[in-house]
Parts: structure tokens; sequence; C-alpha cells
């Protein structure tokens, strides 16, 4: 009998979850009581492995409650990367005090883009990361506010170019002499990414603060040294923050 009660209220704990996203309650830390809403959504670069991984960090070892979002196949409700316009859960963002997004050339419901549309208009905060710059194509729009354009619009640029060689050189990421003292560098160091420097050409240095740079490196390996030359000259700008003004407005 109690074998029986202890495997029923287990059934009934693996039903309750949605599998459709990942929740990870935060521990203690400096995030507890604050919500962070992750969504992943891209072809190439993994988000659906790499947000997980993030989302764990964040909640087992600075106390945030964590969701990741995943594009899924409506019909068989695994996580499908390629299908560009299912990204069920983004109710989430309703009281989510930060998003993280990593998706590519997504084009959601007019239902989707609305909590998207609301949590930008109340000026939540927004930490984009690689394809985000072109994280929604299509005709899509909410007011007047297109999505095409959310790269652009929220984030300070979209998608230019690929200023390396595509899965050939990669970016060594160097701390901006102007900003090497900013608050939000403590700890940070020398990177490495196995992935190209994206090209840059709309975001205005003057709106914006750029705290790492983008070196070119000769080839892939983490040794690799920096391409000589104009590549690198300037080098293209990696990682920064600034203002948006949200769709309303």
């Amino acid at each position: 009998m109690h074998t029986f009660c202890f495997s029923l209220l287990l059934t009934l704990s693996l039903k309750a979850e949605d599998p459709k996203w990942l929740t990870f309650k935060g521990q203690s830390g400096p995030g507890s009581g604050k919500k962070i809403v992750l969504i992943s959504g891209d072809e190439e670069y993994r988000s659906e492995e790499t947000c997980p991984m993030l989302a764990k960090i964040l909640s087992q070892r600075h106390g945030f409650d964590c969701t990741v979002l995943f594009s899924i196949d409506p019909e068989k409700g695994f996580i499908d990367p390629n299908n560009q316009q299912s990204l069920p859960g983004l109710e989430a963002l309703e009281s989510a005090d930060l998003m993280i997004i990593g998706t590519r050339f997504r084009q959601l419901s007019d239902a989707d883009y609305a909590h998207l549309a609301r949590y930008l208009n109340r000026g939540g905060p927004v930490i984009g990361f690689r394809t985000a710059t072109h994280a929604f194509r299509g005709s899509g729009q909410s007011g007047a506010f297109k999505w095409s354009q959310f790269g652009l619009k929220i984030l300070g640029e979209t998608w230019i170019s690929h200023h390396g060689r595509h899965k050939g050189q990669g970016t060594r990421a160097i701390v901006s002499d102007v900003h090497a003292d900013h608050p939000v560098l403590n700890g940070v160091g020398e990177i490495f990414g196995p992935t190209d420097v994206y090209g840059i050409r709309n975001l205005n240095p003057e709106q914006a603060t750029i705290v790492l740079l983008g070196g070119v490196t000769e080839s892939l390996e983490e040794q690799s040294p920096l391409v000589m030359g104009d590549k690198n000259d300037p080098m293209m700008p990696l990682a920064w923050f600034r203002t948006y003004s949200s769709p309303d407005q």
C-alpha cells in the first residue's frame, strides 16, 4: 500500500510538469526572489543546450528562479530548433525580471509577440546573445513595431555579416581600454570563442557602452593568434549595453 501511494504521488508530480519548458528553482543567493526567462531557438549554435546550462548556474549559484523556453514541434512535443513558429511559454515574461534571448529568425504569432511587447513596454531588461541581433523575421508587428527590427531597435544592431571567416576563424574577446574599470567587467578577462566575429555597422558608440571587442583569430584553435592587418583594425564591438526605447514609443 505504501509503495502504491508513493508511485501514485510520483506519477502525479511528473504529470504536473509541463514538458514544453524547464524550470529551475533558485537556491540561496543575491538573485533570490527574482525570475529570469531564457528563450532558446536557433538552428546553428545550440541555444537549446546552452540555455539550460546557464539557467542551472544562475539558479544554483546565484539564486535566480529560471524558466527556459524552447522551439517545440507542436505535434510530436519534442524540441525542434528548426521549427521557427512554435515557442510556447512566453507568458512567463509577464512576471520576469530579466529576459535572456538567443533566438534566430523566429516567426511567431501575434499572441506570442504580445507577451514580448508587454515585457519591453514595461522596460524589462534584455540580454541578447549572438543571433539575437536577428531574433525574428517576417511581417509580425505589435502596433507600429516590426519584430524583424528587434535586433536593431532593442539591441542596437541587426544581422550584417560574418566579419571573420565562418567556421574557419574564431573570436578573442578583448576588454575595452575605455571601460576596463567598469563594474560589469569584474572578474572578466580574455575570452576565446570557437565562432567567428559578427560584422557591426549600425551600433552607435555614443549611445552604447562597448565593454568587449572581438578580435578575429587565424583559426578555431584556442591558442590561435589574432589575424594581422586590416581585419582587426579596428576590432568589431562584441559586447555592449545600451538603453532601448519601448515598442509603444
